[in-house]
Protein backbone atom coordinates (compact mmCIF):
# COMPACT_ATOMS: atom_id res chain seq x y z
CA UNK A 1 0.00 0.00 0.00
CA UNK A 2 0.97 3.56 -0.74
CA UNK A 3 2.20 5.96 2.18
CA UNK A 4 -1.21 8.16 0.95
CA UNK A 5 -3.51 5.28 2.02
CA UNK A 6 -5.47 6.74 5.26
CA UNK A 7 -5.24 4.93 8.65
CA UNK A 8 -8.85 4.23 8.57
CA UNK A 9 -8.21 2.64 4.87
CA UNK A 10 -5.42 0.41 6.21
CA UNK A 11 -7.49 -1.02 8.88
CA UNK A 12 -10.12 -2.57 6.64
CA UNK A 13 -10.48 -6.42 5.53
CA UNK A 14 -11.30 -6.18 2.10
CA UNK A 15 -13.68 -9.19 0.85
CA UNK A 16 -12.05 -11.85 -0.74
CA UNK A 17 -14.48 -13.34 -3.92
CA UNK A 18 -14.16 -16.63 -5.07
CA UNK A 19 -11.57 -17.71 -7.27
CA UNK A 20 -12.15 -16.97 -11.12
CA UNK A 21 -9.91 -19.11 -13.18
CA UNK A 22 -9.28 -19.51 -16.63
CA UNK A 23 -10.70 -22.19 -19.01
CA UNK A 24 -10.30 -25.70 -18.11
CA UNK A 25 -12.05 -26.17 -14.17
CA UNK A 26 -15.29 -27.72 -13.49
CA UNK A 27 -16.43 -24.57 -11.66
CA UNK A 28 -18.54 -25.34 -8.33
CA UNK A 29 -17.39 -22.60 -6.12
CA UNK A 30 -18.90 -19.46 -6.71
CA UNK A 31 -22.89 -20.34 -6.95
CA UNK A 32 -23.32 -19.00 -10.24
CA UNK A 33 -25.96 -20.70 -12.27
CA UNK A 34 -24.98 -23.62 -14.88
CA UNK A 35 -27.17 -22.24 -17.71
CA UNK A 36 -26.48 -19.41 -20.25
CA UNK A 37 -29.17 -16.63 -19.55
CA UNK A 38 -32.81 -16.74 -21.70
CA UNK A 39 -32.02 -16.42 -25.29
CA UNK A 40 -34.54 -13.21 -25.13
CA UNK A 41 -31.39 -11.41 -22.96
CA UNK A 42 -28.84 -11.70 -25.74
CA UNK A 43 -31.12 -10.38 -28.25
CA UNK A 44 -31.89 -7.20 -25.35
CA UNK A 45 -28.52 -6.57 -25.16
CA UNK A 46 -27.34 -6.66 -28.78
CA UNK A 47 -30.63 -4.33 -29.26
CA UNK A 48 -29.12 -1.59 -27.19
CA UNK A 49 -25.61 -1.40 -28.42
CA UNK A 50 -26.63 1.62 -30.59
CA UNK A 51 -27.35 3.27 -27.36
CA UNK A 52 -24.21 3.09 -25.54
CA UNK A 53 -23.23 6.64 -26.24
CA UNK A 54 -26.23 8.25 -24.68
CA UNK A 55 -26.28 7.93 -20.68
CA UNK A 56 -28.55 5.34 -19.30
CA UNK A 57 -31.79 5.82 -17.46
CA UNK A 58 -30.73 6.87 -14.11
CA UNK A 59 -33.83 5.47 -12.54
CA UNK A 60 -34.36 1.97 -14.02
CA UNK A 61 -37.86 3.06 -14.92
CA UNK A 62 -38.68 0.40 -17.48
CA UNK A 63 -36.71 -2.17 -15.79
CA UNK A 64 -38.09 -1.26 -12.02
CA UNK A 65 -42.18 -1.51 -13.95
CA UNK A 66 -41.40 -4.92 -14.88
CA UNK A 67 -40.03 -6.04 -11.20
CA UNK A 68 -42.91 -4.28 -9.46
CA UNK A 69 -45.07 -6.38 -12.35
CA UNK A 70 -43.65 -9.79 -11.32
CA UNK A 71 -43.86 -9.15 -7.58
CA UNK A 72 -47.20 -7.49 -7.34
CA UNK A 73 -45.83 -4.30 -5.85
CA UNK A 74 -45.41 -0.60 -7.16
CA UNK A 75 -42.64 0.82 -9.06
CA UNK A 76 -41.86 2.93 -6.01
CA UNK A 77 -41.46 0.32 -3.77
CA UNK A 78 -38.15 -1.00 -6.21
CA UNK A 79 -34.80 0.29 -6.48
CA UNK A 80 -32.13 -1.54 -8.97
CA UNK A 81 -28.74 -1.72 -8.80
CA UNK A 82 -25.03 -2.64 -9.64
CA UNK A 83 -25.60 -5.93 -8.01
CA UNK A 84 -27.59 -6.68 -4.29
CA UNK A 85 -24.02 -5.87 -3.06
CA UNK A 86 -24.84 -2.56 -4.35
CA UNK A 87 -28.31 -2.37 -2.36
CA UNK A 88 -27.04 -3.66 0.81
CA UNK A 89 -24.34 -1.49 0.93
CA UNK A 90 -26.96 1.41 0.26
CA UNK A 91 -28.95 -0.11 2.82
CA UNK A 92 -26.68 -0.13 5.47
CA UNK A 93 -25.48 3.51 4.64
CA UNK A 94 -28.94 4.66 4.83
CA UNK A 95 -30.38 2.37 8.18
CA UNK A 96 -27.34 2.14 10.19
CA UNK A 97 -28.54 5.39 12.81
CA UNK A 98 -26.05 7.39 14.97
CA UNK A 99 -23.76 7.49 18.38
CA UNK A 100 -24.59 4.48 20.37
CA UNK A 101 -27.17 2.96 17.46
CA UNK A 102 -25.15 2.96 14.45
CA UNK A 103 -24.65 -1.30 14.62
CA UNK A 104 -25.28 -3.89 12.40
CA UNK A 105 -26.36 -7.51 13.61
CA UNK A 106 -25.46 -10.54 11.98
CA UNK A 107 -25.02 -14.15 12.21
CA UNK A 108 -21.49 -15.02 13.24
CA UNK A 109 -21.62 -17.41 9.91
CA UNK A 110 -22.98 -15.52 7.08
CA UNK A 111 -22.02 -13.66 3.87
CA UNK A 112 -18.63 -12.46 4.58
CA UNK A 113 -19.31 -8.69 2.95
CA UNK A 114 -21.56 -7.35 5.93
CA UNK A 115 -18.41 -7.29 8.11
CA UNK A 116 -16.74 -5.80 5.37
CA UNK A 117 -19.07 -2.77 4.82
CA UNK A 118 -19.41 -2.32 9.08
CA UNK A 119 -15.67 -1.90 8.68
CA UNK A 120 -15.85 0.40 5.78
CA UNK A 121 -19.21 2.42 7.16
CA UNK A 122 -17.37 2.63 11.01
CA UNK A 123 -20.49 0.59 11.90
CA UNK A 124 -20.23 -1.73 15.22
CA UNK A 125 -21.04 -5.64 14.00
CA UNK A 126 -22.95 -7.40 16.94
CA UNK A 127 -22.40 -10.59 16.12
CA UNK A 128 -24.54 -13.10 17.06
CA UNK A 129 -23.43 -16.97 16.58
CA UNK A 130 -25.71 -19.33 14.79
CA UNK A 131 -27.12 -22.39 16.69
CA UNK A 132 -24.86 -26.18 17.16
CA UNK A 133 -26.77 -26.82 13.90
CA UNK A 134 -26.10 -23.61 12.10
CA UNK A 135 -30.02 -22.12 12.05
CA UNK A 136 -30.81 -18.84 13.65
CA UNK A 137 -32.56 -18.37 16.85
CA UNK A 138 -34.95 -15.85 16.09
CA UNK A 139 -35.08 -14.84 20.01
CA UNK A 140 -31.38 -13.66 19.88
CA UNK A 141 -32.39 -11.03 16.87
CA UNK A 142 -35.44 -9.84 19.36
CA UNK A 143 -35.38 -6.48 20.49
CA UNK A 144 -31.62 -5.84 19.44
CA UNK A 145 -32.26 -1.87 19.04
CA UNK A 146 -30.22 -1.89 15.88
CA UNK A 147 -30.29 -2.26 11.85
CA UNK A 148 -30.17 -6.29 10.97
CA UNK A 149 -29.08 -8.38 7.97
CA UNK A 150 -29.90 -11.76 7.65
CA UNK A 151 -29.46 -13.68 4.85
CA UNK A 152 -32.41 -15.79 4.39
CA UNK A 153 -31.50 -18.62 3.52
CA UNK A 154 -28.01 -18.19 4.42
CA UNK A 155 -24.64 -18.28 2.82
CA UNK A 156 -22.65 -20.98 3.04
CA UNK A 157 -25.05 -22.89 5.36
CA UNK A 158 -28.15 -23.21 2.52
CA UNK A 159 -30.50 -23.35 5.55
CA UNK A 160 -33.58 -20.24 5.92
CA UNK A 161 -35.84 -19.30 8.83
CA UNK A 162 -39.81 -20.00 7.35
CA UNK A 163 -41.48 -16.63 7.03
CA UNK A 164 -43.03 -16.34 10.45
CA UNK A 165 -39.78 -16.62 12.40
CA UNK A 166 -38.64 -13.69 10.44
CA UNK A 167 -42.25 -11.87 11.02
CA UNK A 168 -41.25 -12.32 14.97
CA UNK A 169 -38.24 -10.73 14.51
CA UNK A 170 -40.22 -7.49 12.65
CA UNK A 171 -42.66 -7.37 15.60
CA UNK A 172 -39.84 -7.62 17.59
CA UNK A 173 -38.10 -4.62 16.53
CA UNK A 174 -40.41 -1.96 14.95
CA UNK A 175 -38.05 0.60 14.90
CA UNK A 176 -35.64 -0.65 13.24
CA UNK A 177 -34.99 -1.51 9.30
CA UNK A 178 -34.55 -5.74 9.01
CA UNK A 179 -32.37 -6.09 5.86
CA UNK A 180 -33.45 -9.40 4.50
CA UNK A 181 -30.48 -10.63 1.58
CA UNK A 182 -32.64 -13.31 -0.46
CA UNK A 183 -30.08 -13.74 -2.94
CA UNK A 184 -31.23 -17.21 -2.85
CA UNK A 185 -34.68 -17.11 -2.20
CA UNK A 186 -35.86 -18.62 -5.53
CA UNK A 187 -34.42 -21.88 -5.02
CA UNK A 188 -36.17 -21.87 -1.48
CA UNK A 189 -39.94 -23.15 -0.93
CA UNK A 190 -40.85 -20.24 -0.06
CA UNK A 191 -39.62 -16.84 1.15
CA UNK A 192 -40.70 -13.17 2.72
CA UNK A 193 -42.33 -11.00 0.04
CA UNK A 194 -45.90 -11.01 1.59
CA UNK A 195 -44.55 -9.83 4.79
CA UNK A 196 -43.61 -6.06 2.79
CA UNK A 197 -47.70 -6.24 3.04
CA UNK A 198 -47.50 -5.73 6.49
CA UNK A 199 -44.47 -4.36 7.86
CA UNK A 200 -42.89 -0.82 7.13
CA UNK A 201 -39.38 -1.77 8.35
CA UNK A 202 -38.26 -4.19 5.76
CA UNK A 203 -36.09 -3.89 2.76
CA UNK A 204 -35.98 -7.33 0.99
CA UNK A 205 -33.19 -7.47 -1.47
CA UNK A 206 -32.65 -9.92 -4.30
CA UNK A 207 -30.58 -10.06 -7.45
CA UNK A 208 -30.48 -11.54 -10.64
CA UNK A 209 -26.84 -13.38 -10.07
CA UNK A 210 -28.19 -16.90 -9.13
CA UNK A 211 -31.43 -17.87 -10.65
CA UNK A 212 -31.18 -15.72 -13.76
CA UNK A 213 -27.88 -16.73 -15.29
CA UNK A 214 -26.55 -12.80 -15.02
CA UNK A 215 -23.95 -12.55 -12.49
CA UNK A 216 -21.77 -10.86 -15.22
CA UNK A 217 -24.31 -8.48 -15.59
CA UNK A 218 -24.93 -7.24 -11.84
CA UNK A 219 -28.13 -6.83 -11.10
CA UNK A 220 -29.69 -6.58 -7.92
CA UNK A 221 -32.91 -4.92 -6.27
CA UNK A 222 -34.39 -4.02 -3.20
CA UNK A 223 -38.18 -4.66 -2.16
CA UNK A 224 -39.33 -2.16 0.23
CA UNK A 225 -42.16 0.08 1.31
CA UNK A 226 -41.85 3.38 -0.89
CA UNK A 227 -40.65 5.43 1.82
CA UNK A 228 -37.83 2.68 2.51
CA UNK A 229 -36.94 2.85 -1.26
CA UNK A 230 -36.65 6.80 -1.44
CA UNK A 231 -34.26 6.50 1.10
CA UNK A 232 -32.58 3.82 -0.52
CA UNK A 233 -32.61 6.35 -3.62
CA UNK A 234 -31.27 9.13 -1.95
CA UNK A 235 -28.48 7.46 -0.74
CA UNK A 236 -27.67 5.73 -5.03
CA UNK A 237 -28.35 9.43 -6.31
CA UNK A 238 -25.36 10.88 -3.79
CA UNK A 239 -23.08 7.98 -4.72
CA UNK A 240 -24.02 6.95 -8.20
CA UNK A 241 -26.46 8.14 -10.18
CA UNK A 242 -26.78 5.92 -13.18
CA UNK A 243 -25.53 2.29 -11.15
CA UNK A 244 -27.28 0.61 -13.86
CA UNK A 245 -26.23 0.56 -17.16
CA UNK A 246 -28.45 0.37 -20.20
CA UNK A 247 -27.43 -2.93 -21.32
CA UNK A 248 -27.92 -4.64 -17.67
CA UNK A 249 -31.50 -2.99 -17.60
CA UNK A 250 -32.42 -4.79 -21.40
CA UNK A 251 -30.95 -7.82 -19.47
CA UNK A 252 -32.79 -7.96 -16.73
CA UNK A 253 -36.29 -6.99 -18.65
CA UNK A 254 -35.55 -9.84 -21.19
CA UNK A 255 -34.94 -11.71 -18.26
CA UNK A 256 -37.75 -10.99 -16.56
CA UNK A 257 -40.39 -11.76 -19.87
CA UNK A 258 -38.87 -15.44 -20.51
CA UNK A 259 -41.33 -16.96 -17.10
CA UNK A 260 -40.93 -20.41 -18.61
CA UNK A 261 -37.06 -20.38 -19.79
CA UNK A 262 -36.57 -19.13 -15.94
CA UNK A 263 -38.71 -22.16 -14.33
CA UNK A 264 -36.98 -24.70 -16.16
CA UNK A 265 -33.74 -23.75 -15.21
CA UNK A 266 -34.79 -23.41 -11.78
CA UNK A 267 -36.26 -26.54 -11.96
CA UNK A 268 -33.51 -28.25 -12.82
CA UNK A 269 -30.70 -26.68 -10.50
CA UNK A 270 -33.22 -27.97 -7.76
CA UNK A 271 -33.85 -31.96 -9.31
CA UNK A 272 -29.56 -31.41 -9.40
CA UNK A 273 -29.19 -30.46 -6.00
CA UNK A 274 -31.50 -33.31 -4.49
CA UNK A 275 -29.65 -35.82 -6.91
CA UNK A 276 -26.47 -34.53 -5.74
CA UNK A 277 -27.41 -34.09 -1.96
CA UNK A 278 -28.16 -37.70 -2.23
CA UNK A 279 -24.84 -38.82 -3.25
CA UNK A 280 -22.51 -36.98 -1.21
CA UNK A 281 -24.56 -39.00 1.74
CA UNK A 282 -23.84 -41.97 0.34
CA UNK A 283 -20.80 -41.18 0.32
CA UNK A 284 -20.49 -40.36 3.98
CA UNK A 285 -20.82 -36.97 3.88
CA UNK A 286 -22.88 -34.74 6.06
CA UNK A 287 -24.76 -32.64 3.74
CA UNK A 288 -27.54 -29.31 5.79
CA UNK A 289 -30.89 -29.54 3.83
CA UNK A 290 -29.73 -26.50 1.62
CA UNK A 291 -32.88 -24.08 0.04
CA UNK A 292 -30.12 -22.03 -2.70
CA UNK A 293 -27.86 -23.37 -5.59
CA UNK A 294 -25.13 -25.04 -3.57
CA UNK A 295 -24.69 -27.75 -0.70
CA UNK A 296 -22.56 -27.65 2.27
CA UNK A 297 -21.21 -30.39 3.18
CA UNK A 298 -18.50 -32.19 5.71
CA UNK A 299 -16.67 -35.49 5.62
CA UNK A 300 -15.84 -37.41 8.71
CA UNK A 301 -12.34 -38.59 6.91
CA UNK A 302 -11.25 -35.95 5.42
CA UNK A 303 -10.08 -32.19 6.56
CA UNK A 304 -11.98 -29.55 4.04
CA UNK A 305 -8.60 -28.41 2.83
CA UNK A 306 -7.59 -31.82 2.00
CA UNK A 307 -11.20 -32.27 0.24
CA UNK A 308 -11.08 -28.90 -1.97
CA UNK A 309 -6.74 -29.28 -2.76
CA UNK A 310 -7.73 -32.82 -4.21
CA UNK A 311 -10.71 -31.58 -5.78
CA UNK A 312 -8.62 -28.49 -7.48
CA UNK A 313 -6.30 -31.40 -8.65
CA UNK A 314 -8.70 -32.54 -10.64
CA UNK A 315 -9.57 -29.52 -11.89
CA UNK A 316 -12.99 -28.99 -10.02
CA UNK A 317 -13.23 -25.80 -7.56
CA UNK A 318 -14.92 -25.27 -4.33
CA UNK A 319 -14.94 -23.12 -1.62
CA UNK A 320 -13.89 -23.63 1.75
CA UNK A 321 -13.18 -21.27 4.72
CA UNK A 322 -10.16 -21.30 7.26
CA UNK A 323 -12.86 -20.11 10.12
CA UNK A 324 -14.04 -22.18 13.39
CA UNK A 325 -16.91 -24.36 13.07
CA UNK A 326 -16.42 -24.75 9.55
CA UNK A 327 -13.18 -24.70 8.41
CA UNK A 328 -13.87 -28.82 7.54
CA UNK A 329 -16.83 -27.80 5.58
CA UNK A 330 -16.67 -27.32 1.99
CA UNK A 331 -19.39 -25.72 0.01
CA UNK A 332 -20.37 -26.58 -3.57
CA UNK A 333 -22.05 -24.90 -6.51
CA UNK A 334 -24.41 -26.92 -8.29
CA UNK A 335 -23.40 -27.38 -11.76
CA UNK A 336 -25.01 -29.12 -14.31
CA UNK A 337 -26.04 -32.46 -14.14
CA UNK A 338 -23.01 -34.18 -16.00
CA UNK A 339 -20.31 -31.71 -13.57
CA UNK A 340 -21.95 -33.02 -10.28
CA UNK A 341 -21.15 -36.84 -12.10
CA UNK A 342 -17.79 -35.65 -12.65
CA UNK A 343 -17.44 -34.53 -8.81
CA UNK A 344 -18.90 -37.29 -7.60
CA UNK A 345 -16.33 -39.64 -9.40
CA UNK A 346 -13.71 -37.68 -8.27
CA UNK A 347 -14.68 -37.45 -4.61
CA UNK A 348 -15.23 -40.99 -4.85
CA UNK A 349 -11.61 -41.74 -5.61
CA UNK A 350 -10.60 -39.00 -3.63
CA UNK A 351 -12.14 -40.97 -0.17
CA UNK A 352 -10.93 -44.04 -1.80
CA UNK A 353 -7.15 -43.02 -1.93
CA UNK A 354 -7.57 -42.12 1.83
CA UNK A 355 -8.65 -45.18 2.68
CA UNK A 356 -5.90 -47.20 1.35
CA UNK A 357 -3.51 -44.26 2.78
Amino acid sequence: MSRFLSAEAQRLAPYQPGEQPGEGFIKLNTNENPFPPSPAVAAAVAGRIDRLRFYNDPDSTALRAALAAEYGLKPAQVLAANGSDEVLAFALRAFCGEGEHRALAFPDLTYGFYEVWAGLFGIEERRIPLKEDFTVDPDDYCGLGCTIVLANPNAPTGLMLPPAQIERILQANPDNVLILDEAYADFAPENCLELLRSYDNLVIVRTFSKSRSLAGARLGFALASEALIEDLARVKDSLNPYNVNSMTQAAGIASLGDEGYFRRCLAEVCATRGWAAGQLRRLGFTVTDSCTNFLFALHPALPGAEIAAQLRARRILVRRWDTPRIRDWVRISIGTRQEMETLIGALQEILAEAKEG
